[in-house]
């Protein structure tokens, strides 16, 4: 039994979601899991280093896969880009020690969420983003976020059940670019909880639009309650970027 290592980018439009579901096989593990298994003609499992929301995107998630083949990594690529959705693509595929595991072994993400603030549409970059029309404040969405920077308790940014998994991350940088009316926010730390740059991201909007304050950042990160933070932006506007490893 080999382990291979995949990059992988996709669409997320269609897709309901990285993880496979009984209900539907429109799910980039399920469409990728069906593809190797007829490969290697015997069922295969992959795992990603984390499972993107239904019309998330990403330019290079990161999975592996233990399977019986004969085949190179490089005949491996060909076959899967061969055969695979056209927004579904495979960057690199490569042969790696037994013990790597793609989500277990990760020790940092970077995300980035885009919005287009602007009341005339953006015909080719509608899939990708969020759209706000009204006037954003990006100077006070910097000084907001910068609250956010560090090691602390995310509780109140997260839509996740009450649970014993820790909320506790570091994020090391969240970084503001605005380009005409799009503005691009990304997000660098050593892991984010389910839904967080999403509920990050609306509360920053909820600055910007002057409903909040930057300093409120200390009081809903004290909270620890989801109730105190702010919106959960749509899923169309998040794409992980890079995953990475020791």
């Amino acid at each position: 039994m080999r382990n291979f290592k995949f990059i992988l980018q996709y669409e997320g439009t269609r897709y309901q979601g990285w993880q496979r579901q009984e209900t539907t096989d429109n799910t980039i593990q399920g469409k990728l899991e069906k593809l190797l298994s007829l490969m290697c003609g015997e069922k295969v499992e992959i795992q990603g280093s984390g499972r993107t929301d239904a019309g998330v995107h990403a330019l290079a998630q990161v999975a592996n896969a233990h399977m019986n083949t004969d085949m190179t990594a490089e005949e491996i690529l060909e076959y899967m880009n061969r055969y695979l959705p056209e927004d579904i693509g495979v960057l690199s595929v490569q042969e790696v020690p037994e013990r790597f595991h793609s989500r277990l072994n990760a020790k940092g993400k970077t995300y980035r969420y885009r919005i287009i603030n602007s009341k005339i549409p953006h015909v080719f970059l509608r899939k990708e983003a969020h759209v706000v029309t009204e006037d954003l404040d990006v100077e006070a969405m910097e000084k907001a976020a910068k609250y956010l920077l560090g090691t602390h308790d995310f509780k109140s940014f997260t839509s996740a059940k009450k649970g014993k998994k820790s909320t506790v991350r570091t994020i090391t940088d969240i970084c503001m670019d605005k380009e005409g009316d799009v503005i691009t926010i990304i997000y660098a730390g050593d892991g984010f909880l389910y839904h967080m740059v999403r509920i990050l991201t609306g509360t920053l909007l909820e600055v910007g639009l002057g409903k909040r304050k930057p300093e409120d950042m200390e009081e809903i990160l004290a909270a620890k309650d989801r109730e105190k933070a702010g919106m959960l932006v749509p899923a169309q506007g998040l794409t992980l970027v890079e995953v990475r490893y020791q």
